[in-house]
């Protein structure tokens, strides 16, 4: 019969991987640098249009409060209507947005689109994670986050030659640079969103490419792990506000977003005036050179986030390799706070960086271990929401700070200060007994 077929286990999550991770892992590349590019078009936007750094911080991060706003509302719709239609709506609008970026004349306008920029993106990451888990269960799941959220690292990677090419056409066609760069970078997320409605599949039973037995199996294991971990006690939207330690997780990840922005909106500027030799003075550095540097941090942590997200699924352990990687960022940051130079500011962001996004595989394997259901659209969904929050007040008072002290040292003990604070709290996170974890 069917349903007795052998299935092997580790062969069939192979499989789901190679068909789903490298196609969402696209998808996220070109979410983020639509979220970040701004940071490679810093430096001539703020010459060109005469941008403050606290402008600057100020729409960096405002974004995150549009995303923040509309996170779990769209969450929860995506679970209604599904995943490929919704992910589709997602990146056609957020594409359309991120091109009209090129429009930006005053602080006003560029408060008005980096915030619809959020709110055209809410649900995208937490809907993506909430997917995960319809595919892999709790001893397989950190490393498939592992491999997705590589993509936020990557991007950078790929977004900073791309970014440093578009600047170069300053001049062509009648547009600065970093005009061409978000027009650009905003055309492809508009035709991989159409792509979308013809490519992804609202979970196992309706994809092609498994076999009748490869569900049956697939269903009984993540059934039988939900059971195992108690996630079936957690149903309902509201429960998830009622569990200390989604709370606890949503403080570190608050801190993990506040790091991991200053990292990709402010790395360019850091570097930048250190280049320069003077405080304050941004027009000298070569704002294309600085963003192939900004590369370097990228590819380290793209690494170390999949190594680290092995190494936690091999010893199912979460909560020591969460707290480790916040401890590396901490110092990290520590250092670049007193580099004396664009080489050791550059190794210290380097630290900084594999701390951060090191993290994404352990936690969110935490996290999703802990709540199915609802309750689980609602806890990622609200954890990415708060993120969000950092998301902007990392960047804003970096560049209040900036502003204030001339100075971005400031800025950086601060964020190094919280890095300990959520590896300690990592610590405390209290685990289901199943895991046996450490």
């Amino acid at each position: 019969m069917i349903q007795t077929e052998a299935v092997d286990g580790r062969a069939l999550y192979a499989k789901i991987t190679r068909r789903l991770i490298p196609y969402l892992f696209l998808l996220y590349i070109v979410a983020f640098i639509d979220r970040v590019n701004v940071g490679f078009a810093a430096m001539d936007m703020k010459r060109q249009l005469h941008f403050s750094n606290t402008v600057y911080g100020a729409g960096a991060g405002i974004f995150f409060l549009g995303y923040a706003l509309f996170d779990i509302p769209s969450n929860l719709v995506l679970r209604r209507v599904g995943t490929r239609l919704w992910i589709a709506r997602i990146m056609i609008t957020w594409g359309i947005v991120a091109a009209c970026m090129m429009f930006i004349r005053t602080p006003r306008s560029f408060y008005a689109l980096r915030f619809l920029l959020g709110v055209a993106e809410a649900g995208f990451v937490p809907g993506m994670l909430l997917y995960l888990t319809f595919w892999f269960p709790s001893h397989e799941r950190a490393r498939a986050v592992a491999k997705f959220m590589t993509a936020t690292s990557l991007a950078g990677v790929v977004g900073g030659p791309i970014s440093s090419a578009l600047l170069k056409l300053d001049g062509v066609g009648g547009l600065s640079g970093w005009q061409w760069l978000f027009l650009a970078e905003g055309i492809p997320t508009i035709l991989l969103g159409i792509s979308v409605l013809f490519v992804l599949k609202d979970g196992p039973e309706e994809a092609e490419w498994l076999h009748l037995h490869e569900k049956l199996w697939l269903e009984r294991e993540l059934e039988r792990d939900r059971a195992l971990y108690g996630a079936g006690e957690h149903h309902a939207f509201l429960d998830v506000f009622k569990m200390p330690v989604v709370w606890m997780l949503a403080g570190v990840y608050v801190i993990i977003q506040i790091g991991v922005y200053i990292v990709n909106l402010w790395m360019p500027l850091i570097l930048t005036s250190l280049a320069d030799g003077a405080v304050g003075h941004v027009a000298g550095a070569d704002a294309s050179l600085i963003a192939r540097y900004a590369t370097v941090p990228y590819v380290l942590a793209a690494i170390f986030t999949v190594v680290i997200g092995w190494s936690s699924d091999r010893w199912n352990e979460r909560r020591g390799h969460l707290a480790g990687c916040m401890a590396l960022a901490a110092i990290g940051f520590a250092w670049t706070a007193v580099a004396p130079n664009v080489a050791v500011a550059l190794c210290a962001l380097c630290i900084a960086s594999i701390g951060l996004w090191s993290t994404m595989g352990p936690f969110w394997a935490l996290m999703t271990r802990m709540v199915e259901g609802a309750a689980a659209a609602g806890g990622v969904a609200m954890i990415t929401t708060l993120g969000g929050l950092g998301g902007f007040f990392g960047p804003y008072m970096t560049g209040r700070l900036r502003d204030a002290t001339h100075s971005f040292a400031g800025g950086l003990y601060a964020v190094g200060g919280l890095a300990l604070c959520a590896a300690a709290l990592s610590l405390a996170v209290r685990q289901p007994r199943a895991t046996a974890e450490s």
